[in-house]
């Protein structure tokens, strides 16, 4: 799997470290950006990030800055990403086997290296599930269309 990972500078640290497992485990980096701490926007690099899972050139994204709030919200602002902010192994594993995530966001000053490594695996290894749940993606992407999500009845 082809994996883009990006930060801001409050990430950088932690981007390093993701970089790190993602290729331990046997999956390509491509580096986003940012290559040191001077300070950046973090829109930026969640935008090249998401525009490279929409646009297919990598399977996967993983966002880091301070809370990993605003890496959530921007890249959710791109066509065909769904950006999950997770704070643990649950969450890691509920927004990929029920939401069919693209994009990991992550907390560079509130997640420890142990537990950042097991949100990472978590969800790098689960794979969605489908069934009852695409019907459910499939009335988020409606909504992205400007389509009302209610008309959607089946999977």
């Amino acid at each position: 799997m082809k994996v883009a990972v990006g930060s801001d500078h409050r990430g950088f640290d932690a981007k390093q470290l993701i970089m790190a497992i993602v290729s331990q485990m046997g999956h390509e980096c491509v580096d986003v950006g940012t290559n040191n701490m001077t300070p950046v926007d973090y829109p930026d690099l969640a935008y090249v990030a998401a525009k490279s899972v929409s646009e297919k050139q990598v399977d996967r994204a993983i966002l880091i800055c301070a809370t990993g709030l605003g890496m959530s919200i921007a890249a959710n602002k791109v066509r065909g990403v769904r950006a999950a902010l997770c704070h643990d192994e649950l969450s890691a594993h509920i927004a990929r086997d029920h939401n069919d995530t693209n994009v990991l966001c992550l907390s560079g000053d509130q997640t420890g290296e142990v537990l950042l490594r097991k949100i990472v695996e978590t969800w790098m290894s689960t794979e969605f599930s489908g069934g009852r749940h695409q019907r459910r993606v499939n009335k988020i992407i409606a909504i992205e269309e400007g389509r009302d999500p209610r008309e959607i009845t089946n999977g």
